[in-house]
């Protein structure tokens, strides 16, 4: 089917659980063919036949699916008139924020944003990477302990679809392009969607690939066959910028501070934007990258997938580090345009705003670069999480308390008035903020790849929960002594090991490798 169809099908159908006599079936469309071609027998044969005929047949995807039916939506709850903004920018350390800490990095934005809001200091990824941390984020459910890199299931129900059944108006404003990868939908439910083409290797623009050399934009040991497809093609795609407008980062913005302007007055909404900045490649605009250092090793050094770690030296990792920084400052610039275009057209007393990631990554710990999945630590698992309501009383307010992913959608759903749909595995975390509930988990878990951690405010721990590759792990580190994770304790802690990795196993339910000390 075509993209247009396709889209037609997730936005218009009212009903994706369509009953079997209006599918386009082999079934009903023989006998409807059976029907047309008796029609010019017999006057009474005519009339026998048109009353058998099949309604006329209602295109409803894909036919040959086995999905469990979708559950339905119920629509007793009446929302409470707020509008929602969910920002997610893609690979963001928490640690890379002033507010979380950071004296280095220049965040100014998002700082002061956080003076307005609540910090949640112990928010923790749970399915990694990008694609399993989305569908944990639009459906509220767990994708433990597989973390599977798939499309939405039929059978999954998400925050856009609840919505819009609750009248509320959503938009989807993306350059994060996995997201439209054929048959992966997570537009369902939007009323409006709008994707930013030409992030990393999306197959935007295919050439003049001879126009460009990526062995140009960074040093001759870092190069391989991999990081050179993957820089030509966003060497291509980057090939007509001309401005600092022109980046992807500050074009999602501006399409959403655009969506904005046009649903400003029209009732409640939700607007979701989900930029790819700053994951890599690392290729912030010249006065940024200045911010961190003057001059760098080439004009445009770009750094990016298909780099290995083995490749990279000491004196890389400075360079890498500041080209990191300089993508997140930008990011926080962008993003802060964004915040002011929401003052600017009124909506700050009656906009609840919502910033976070889905992850991390490594600049050099324990010899690894990029997210890792065998240093399971928090670089990579803890993510930043800002939320901030018209209500001023929740300004300046930090909760230590543990929350996970799986609680993004039923906070939101909450913090817009709707408490009837219960199908999800997380819970509403703005209680913590509001003193309801003194907290909602004694462990939270994260799954990437191979490799699972369990973590609570005293510890965390990780090993690999399937084959024999052990990474960097089994590995504990005491959070009390140790905030930073830079130091496996395992051997002076093994009964504590011991019984994190039971629980880990529990909760995964499946059998782990056994702890070798």
């Amino acid at each position: 089917m075509s993209k247009k169809r396709r889209n037609a099908a997730n936005t218009k159908s009212s009903n994706p659980r369509a009953k079997d006599n209006n599918l386009l079936t082999r079934r009903n469309f023989i006998a409807a063919a059976a029907g047309v071609g008796a029609m010019g027998l017999t006057a009474k044969g005519a009339n026998k036949q048109k009353a058998k005929e099949p309604k006329m047949p209602v295109w409803t995807g894909d036919l040959k699916s086995s999905a469990k039916p979708r559950p339905g939506i119920p629509r007793k709850s009446r929302p409470n008139g707020l509008n929602l903004i969910v920002i997610i920018a893609d690979t963001w350390r928490a640690d890379h924020l002033g507010c979380y800490g950071s004296t280095r990095i220049k965040t100014p934005f998002l700082d002061k944003f956080a003076k307005e809001a609540v910090v949640f200091e112990n928010a923790t990824a749970e399915g990694l990477p990008t694609i399993p941390c989305r569908r944990v984020y639009h459906t509220g459910k767990s994708v433990l302990p597989e973390a599977k890199w798939q499309p939405l299931a039929d059978s999954d129900t998400t925050l856009a679809q609840v919505l819009q059944k609750h009248g509320i108006t959503t938009g989807f404003i993306v350059d994060t392009y996995h997201h439209f990868k054929p048959n992966y939908n997570f537009h369902r439910g939007f009323d409006s969607w709008h994707w930013v083409r030409g992030q990393e290797t999306d197959r935007w623009k295919s050439g003049p690939k001879e126009k460009f050399d990526p062995k140009k934009h960074m040093p001759a040991h870092l190069w391989s066959e991999r990081y050179d497809r993957n820089m030509r093609q966003y060497l291509m795609n980057t090939q007509d910028r001309k401005n600092q407008e022109d980046y992807f980062c500050a074009q999602s913005c501006g399409a959403a501070a655009d969506w904005l302007e046009r649903n400003a007055n029209g009732g409640p909404f939700m607007l979701w934007i989900d930029m790819f900045d700053p994951h890599e490649p690392w290729d912030a605009p010249p006065k940024f990258q200045k911010m961190y250092r003057h001059e760098y090793p080439y004009e445009r050094y770009l750094f990016g997938y298909g780099v290995r770690n083995a490749d990279i030296r000491p004196d890389d990792l400075p360079v890498i580090s500041d080209l990191y920084a300089a993508e997140v400052t930008f990011s926080d610039y962008c993003i802060g345009r964004l915040l002011k275009r929401v003052e600017q057209l009124g909506l700050t007393d009656n906009t609840i705003i919502a910033f976070s990631t889905d992850h991390g990554t490594h600049l050099g710990e324990e010899g690894c670069v990029q997210k890792t999945p065998g240093l399971l630590n928090a670089c990579v698992t803890h993510i930043p999480l800002i939320i901030k309501h018209p209500d001023k009383k929740f300004a300046s307010k930090r909760v230590d308390a543990l929350v996970s992913a799986v609680d993004f959608m039923p906070t939101f759903l909450a913090l817009q008035g709707i408490d009837d749909y219960k199908n999800m595995d997380g819970q509403n975390m703005w209680n913590l903020a509001t003193g309801r509930a003194p907290s909602l988990h004694d462990n939270v878990y994260t799954v990437f790849n191979t490799f699972g951690a369990i973590h609570n405010l005293d510890w965390h721990y990780f090993q690999n929960i399937r084959g024999k590759n052990p990474g960097k792990g089994p590995c504990l580190y005491n959070l009390k002594t140790d905030p930073r994770q830079t130091r496996n304790v395992i051997k002076q802690f093994p009964k504590v090991a011991k019984d994190l990795r039971s629980k880990l196993q529990n909760h995964l339910k499946i059998e782990i490798p056994p702890l070798k000390l």
